[in-house]
């Protein structure tokens, strides 16, 4: 009997601090007030001019690596999501591949957007129970949309951050840890409403399409605000279901981090403490398909977490796309 256990963690973020009063000077105007008090987001990191997707990767991934203790020659498949890739093609997981030295390690990106780590995180998962010749999975969520932001644009350039998070998935026959259960549901037709509509074959890059900022990142339509609470409350209780538990014994939950408010019901909807919900988007901004991996590390940082813990990843992004999976730890 094959299942997946997560053994190690990684996260990295730039070093560059953007705080909430850079953007009040950048616009004419106080959104440090409304940041704070809507979305609890305090400031947030962006890459240099020099840094990309894949440097963000590499390093999160070289920690995950280190504190799994194993060589990078070991890993058998790298998986990384992220819709900021470091180029059209060839994959950013074939870049980072490289720089690791994991010469054995099949890759391939995904991509769904900000649900990508949770969706990346089932299908590695998958890759180990069903093929023997998969045992150590690196996945990471990486994100640098900083890079494609029009900074006139006060809907999008406030909360959008960059860094990135990793997990070792290794093989056990130990059916009391590890992964218990995932969903992926999609509604393609909110595919129009956010997005980068510039660059790919629909529209290709040109002067019209720069001129009209298509080939930076925009809300074309406001989002129902009842739709993630609900969907990822939902999405909670399936695993439940699924795991014969309960939502009192999920230690923590890991969801996307763009809006604590959402976050807030949710666990309100599951009739749950909020300290539940683990968050860092107040330092860190919304890191799109890192935020739950960079979640995730920096609870085991700090112990929050710990061996037979249940937790529960429910990640959600533009398509729309959701994700969810159970593991205990």
């Amino acid at each position: 009997m094959r299942n997946a256990i997560i053994v190690s963690t990684g996260a990295y973020a730039p070093e560059q601090i953007i705080s909430n009063q850079y953007f009040n000077e950048l616009l004419g105007q106080d959104v440090d007030t409304w940041l704070r008090e809507n979305v609890h987001i305090y400031e947030r990191r962006w890459c240099s001019d020099q840094e990309s997707t894949a440097d963000l990767a590499e390093a999160a991934a070289k920690q995950a690596i280190e504190r799994a203790a194993i060589k990078a020659e070991e890993i058998d498949l790298i998986i990384i999501s992220t819709d900021t890739p470091e180029y059209i093609s060839p994959s950013t997981a074939s870049v980072v591949q490289h720089r690791l030295g994991a010469k054995n390690a099949g890759t391939f990106d995904i991509n769904t957007a900000c649900a990508g780590f949770v969706t990346a995180l089932d299908i590695g998962t998958k890759y180990i129970k069903s093929d023997e010749q998969y045992n150590t999975v690196l996945v990471i969520g990486a994100y640098a949309m900083s890079k494609f932001l029009n900074k006139e644009d006060k809907k999008t350039v406030t909360l959008f951050a960059d860094g990135a998070g990793a997990v070792i998935l290794k093989n056990t026959s130990n059916t009391n840890q590890g992964f218990l259960a995932s969903e992926l549901i999609s509604r393609g037709e909110y595919a129009g409403w956010m997005g980068i509509y510039g660059g790919g074959t629909h529209q290709p890059i040109n002067d019209e399409v720069i001129k009209n900022h298509d080939h930076h990142l925009k809300f074309i339509h406001k989002f129902p605000k009842e739709l993630n609470p609900t969907y990822w409350s939902n999405m909670a209780k399936t695993l439940n279901r699924k795991t014969n538990t309960s939502p009192a014994d999920v230690s923590k939950y890991f969801i996307t981090q763009i809006n604590i408010n959402s976050i807030w019901e949710t666990l309100d909807l599951l009739n749950v403490p909020r300290e539940k919900g683990h968050t860092i988007m107040h330092y860190y901004g919304y890191t799109g398909s890192a935020c739950i991996p960079m979640a995730f590390n920096d609870a085991m940082e700090k112990q929050v977490v710990k061996t037979g813990d249940l937790v529960f990843f429910i990640g959600s992004g533009g398509g729309l796309t959701f994700a969810s999976a159970a593991f205990r730890l």
